[in-house]
C-alpha cells in the first residue's frame, strides 16, 4: 500500500516526538525531513528517525556549484535516506554531479533516489515570470525542467499534481512525480497556490504525495493520516 509522505515541519525533535506519540510504535512511516528541522537538529534527526523504522525523504533542495553539490551528496548518501533532492534550476552539470556524489557515497549498491524541484508549489505563474524573469508559461518551464532532470540521470521531479499529466507525456513511464501541496477538501490551502486532493493526485498519476499540515496540525493526527492514506490508495 502506498504511504503518503508526512512533512515533519516542526521546530525541534521534542515536537516530532510528541507528534509521533499519536501513532502506533510499529507503524512504519515515510517522512519528510526538511530544512527547518535539519538545520536545528542536524543529521542526528535522520539517524534517530531511521532507528524508529521510518523511511526518510531528505528535502534540502540543494542548489550550488556542481563540486559543492557533489561533495554534499556524498555525505547525504551516508545517512541512508530513501530519497533526496536538488533544484533543477541548478542545471544539468549540477544534477549529474549530485547523482555521482550519491553513487560514490552510498553504503550499498542502492543509492537514495534523487529528484529535482521544478517550481515550488507556492509559486504562481505571475510570480515566476516577474521574480525569476522566466517568460514562458509555468507549465512549459516545469516540463522543461523535468526533461533536463531526466536527461541528467535523475529519478524524477518535485512538481504540482496539476503538472503531472504533461510531465508524464514527455518522460519515461518510471519517472517519479512527487507532489506536495496535497490538501483534503476540508483543509485550508495555506500558502500553497497549486494544490489538489489525494484522490485527484491518484487519478492524475502522482508517484508520491507529501502531506504536512492536514496531518501534523490535526487534533487527531493518526486518524487524519489513515483517512488520507485510504483516499490516496483509492480504497
Amino acid at each position: 500500500m502506498n504511504r503518503p509522505i508526512i512533512a515533519l515541519d516542526f521546530k525541534n525533535k521534542t515536537e516530532i516526538e510528541n507528534f509521533l506519540a499519536h501513532f502506533p510504535q510499529d507503524e512504519q512511516l515515510y517522512v519528510k525531513v526538511g530544512m527547518e528541522i535539519f538545520y536545528k537538529e542536524g543529521p542526528q534527526i535522520v539517524t534517530w528517525l531511521k532507528s524508529l523504522g521510518h523511511d526518510i525523504f531528505l528535502d534540502l533542495k540543494l542548489h550550488d556549484i556542481p563540486n559543492t553539490v557533489y561533495s554534499a551528496m556524498k555525505n547525504i548518501a551516508g545517512l541512508g535516506v530513501a530519497m533526496t533532492n536538488v533544484h533543477a534550476a541548478g542545471g544539468m552539470e549540477m544534477m549529474k554531479a549530485a547523482r555521482k556524489g550519491l553513487e560514490e557515497g552510498s553504503l550499498s549498491a542502492n543509492r537514495p533516489r534523487l529528484i529535482a524541484v521544478t517550481q515550488l508549489t507556492s509559486t504562481s505563474e505571475t510570480e515566476m515570470q516577474h521574480d525569476q524573469m522566466i517568460q514562458t508559461s509555468l507549465i512549459e518551464n516545469v516540463v522543461h525542467y523535468a526533461q533536463i532532470t531526466e536527461q541528467s540521470g535523475l529519478d524524477g521531479v518535485v512538481c504540482s499534481a496539476l503538472e503531472v499529466k504533461e510531465i508524464r507525456a514527455m518522460t519515461q513511464a518510471d519517472f517519479i512525480c512527487l507532489t506536495p501541496g496535497i490538501r483534503p477538501l476540508e483543509s485550508a490551502v495555506g500558502d500553497q497556490k497549486r494544490v489538489v486532493t489525494p484522490a485527484k493526485a491518484k487519478t492524475i498519476g502522482s508517484t508520491y504525495i507529501v502531506v504536512g499540515r492536514p496531518i501534523t496540525q490535526s487534533k487527531t493526527p493518526y486518524q487524519s493520516y489513515l483517512k488520507i492514506k485510504k483516499e490516496w490508495n483509492d480504497e
